[in-house]
């Protein structure tokens, strides 16, 4: 099939899945936002129930829920250290083959309780859980029963609820009904800068059954918490309210300072209780603007009616960039809800995964694994921009890399390895977070590799790209070289290791079939690289990339890791021929036997939201493009995709998963284009797939 002749009515396929609703979904708030700064609002488009929807509540209650957050990915926070633990007090000494030590923060095990880390494990618990994303500020409504006057904190009160996200403008816009009297309000969030707009119409403003407040919490000190209302003393908010509708807020939560700068018409700004700031309205419309800043500003607060005039222009501007796909004329009857969760995963990758740090599993909706982000999981959540045509969206992210070189230097030298090794689980200052895990895991480690090529791809192989990320490349390669063990003439990977499967003793790991696969095509690329520049290929590099050694195998299929396959969690090893471009040290018919093996003995519920697009990818690699599409469908619970788009993953821990929305858009790229980005021929008669502006790829 050739790329679409008539170019895709692109407005329609995105209004097709415009969201609306006329109940609460304590699982699925709405988000809008813009990839640095997110705002999630329930149904009255605040956080008027944020109390609701908090993941302690809806434990208590036997419910489920997703916390609504005001996040930017500037906004973190370290807790107070008056012990002076260090990192070096969480190393652990390992030993390579021939018994050289190696260390690695490792006193925090994931598995224990939060209370049974606090007191068995002091260091290993506070570089656990600091530093973590700051929740901002709660904009809500303070609602009192017109009748009663009972303040209403459960959303059940409402009548009349009608909400309508409108991905094509990125305004939301909500209504309520109150003992009879109703309110209308409109959010958005601007292009560019931490700022949510408000506009609002009520029946409850004349005689204050209705004002709006901005409050302020402290940081509690576990990540499942999402804030600790609790401890007033604990945190500082000094409010300067001036003549002309605006005022400015000066935060300090621990060593954290940021201010908060509001703008207001049709209402009166007061602080009537400490830590609160009150909007009161003088008639039955007001609007507002409020932004969210590192440090004392007086610059302007653009009004909420300019905000939503830029989110109007700005969000159709990104629809009609990069690729889309119609799934419209398609006769397989699960094509609408594929579609549906194709558009609503670019909308909330976008708001959530495009920022100028990599992002956590839950994006800036709220904190997950300890509020920082995983550079494992980034792949996930971001590769797809650059296959989709929207390389700059990735590219934010990749500063980030830049600035940490020094740490990820550090990380490697420490054991004696040349170059940069990246950690797992890590905050923006680049300060890696002990786990018996994360800090022994190898997958990640050719991951900049991989974005860089994605990048030199789309960008139709521009050279600025070599310059912009030849430095991330070497640097990356550098350690993979030196990190391989030789043994007669082989290059292995060795213990201490934690395969992508987290199911193995890193002790005595040895030959991961996906990270033997992945290491093998990052070497490759990166003596690629070397020779786009014209420079001189290291021979440690080019060594390794042909002597890394052959995947290890048993009764005909490819093992996990050498010896052995569980049967659980990630199923990782069919990566090595999917997610990873073909290097030639994948057999297709062995990969066959293998994926049919994890097809057919797997324990599928203690997979995650990405290994579907996972196992996608390499059917697709081996041409099985009908099992390809069932896989991406899959009806398994952490397969679910909410009302709002978002992939749910577990009850209250993770309520959202975004590895999977990114990973869905990377595996339908691969699925219905070619190498090329072009439509792919050759797909099932019931999938009728229109195609444009996709990028090339490895």
């Amino acid at each position: 099939m050739p790329d679409t002749a008539e170019p895709i009515d692109r407005r329609a396929v995105v209004a097709r899945h415009r969201i609306r609703r006329e109940q609460p979904d304590a699982e699925a708030p709405l988000s809008v936002g813009n990839g640095e700064f997110c705002f999630t609002a329930d149904e009255t488009g605040l956080q008027t129930f944020a109390d609701w929807h908090s993941r302690a509540a809806a434990r208590a209650e036997g419910r489920s829920a997703t916390p609504l957050g005001t996040q930017a990915q500037w906004a973190f926070h370290w807790a107070p250290n008056p012990g002076g633990l260090q990192l070096d007090d969480t190393m652990v000494r390992f030993e390579r083959p021939d018994g050289s030590p190696v260390t690695y923060p490792t006193t925090y095990d994931w598995r224990l309780s939060e209370e049974e880390a606090r007191r068995l494990q002091p260091a290993g618990y506070y570089y656990w859980v600091n530093p973590q994303r700051l929740h901002l500020g709660r904009i809500a409504y303070r609602l009192t029963d017109p009748d009663s006057g009972a303040v209403v904190a459960d959303p059940r009160a409402l009548d009349e609820t009608e909400q309508l996200l409108d991905l094509w403008t990125g305004i939301l816009d909500s209504a309520f009904s109150l003992g009879g009297r109703r309110t209308r309000t409109r959010t958005a969030v601007h292009p560019s800068r931490d700022l949510v707009a408000v506009s609002a119409s009520s029946d409850l403003f004349a005689d204050g059954a209705a004002s709006v407040r901005i409050s302020f919490a402290t940081v509690h000190d576990t990540w499942e918490a999402d804030e600790d209302w609790t401890r007033p003393d604990a945190h500082s908010s000094d409010v300067e309210i001036r003549d002309d509708g605006t005022a400015q807020v000066t935060r300090l939560v621990d060593g954290a300072a940021y201010c908060v700068l509001l703008s207001a018409k049709g209402c009166r700004i007061t602080a009537p209780e400490r830590h609160v700031v009150e909007l009161v309205p003088e008639g039955p419309d007001i609007e507002f603007s409020v932004e969210f800043v590192r440090a004392a500003s007086d610059r302007t607060v653009p009004p909420a009616s300019e905000v939503f005039r830029m989110a109007a222009a700005h969000w159709p501007e990104f629809w009609n960039d990069g690729a889309m796909a119609d799934l419209s004329a398609s006769a397989d009857p699960r094509a609408p809800e594929l579609e549906r969760r194709i558009v609503l995963s670019q909308y909330l990758t976008a708001i959530q995964c495009a920022g100028s740090t990599p992002p956590q599993e839950s994006g800036l909706v709220c904190n997950s694994w300890g509020g920082t982000f995983h550079l494992e999981m980034h792949w996930w959540h971001a590769a797809h921009f650059a296959m989709w045509g929207r390389p700059g969206l990735l590219e934010r992210s990749l500063d980030w890399y830049r600035r940490a070189l020094p740490s990820a230097r550090e990380n490697a030298r420490r054991n004696g390895y040349p170059g940069a090794r990246w950690p797992k689980h890590i905050g923006p200052e680049g300060v890696e977070s002990p786990n018996e895990i994360g800090p022994l895991l190898v997958w990640q480690q050719p991951h900049p590799i991989s974005f860089a090529e994605l990048i030199y791809r789309a960008r139709e192989e521009d050279p600025a790209v070599l310059d912009a990320y030849g430095e991330l490349v070497d640097e990356t390669a550098e350690f993979l070289a030196g990190f391989v063990w030789w043994e007669d003439g082989v290059a292995h990977l060795a213990p201490p290791l934690m395969p992508a499967q987290e199911r193995y003793d890193a002790t005595t790991t040895w030959d991961p079939t996906f990270e033997l696969a992945y290491v093998a095509w990052g070497l490759r690329t990166a003596c690629e690289w070397r020779r786009r520049r014209g420079l001189d290929v290291p021979a440690a590099w080019s060594r390794a990339a042909a002597a890394i050694a052959p995947p290890p195998r048993s009764d005909g299929v490819y093992d996990a890791v050498r010896g052995q396959t569980a049967l659980v969690d990630h199923p990782s090893l069919v990566g090595a021929y999917g997610f990873v471009p073909d290097t030639g040290l994948i057999d297709p018919a062995t990969m066959g036997r293998t994926l049919d093996l994890v097809l057919e003995q797997w324990e599928w519920n203690s997979t995650w939201g990405w290994d579907f697009p996972l196992l996608a990818m390499c059917a697709t690699r081996l041409g099985r493009l009908p099992a390809a599409f069932d896989l991406l469908l899959t009806d398994l619970p952490r397969n679910r995709y909410l009302s709002n788009g978002h992939n749910f993953q577990v009850p209250n821990r993770l309520p959202l998963y975004l590895p999977g929305n990114g990973g869905l858009l990377a595996a339908f790229a691969m699925l219905v284009t070619d190498d090329d980005g072009g439509a792919r021929t050759g797909l099932p008669d019931d999938w009728d797939v229109r195609v444009e502006g996709f990028a090339p790829r490895p």
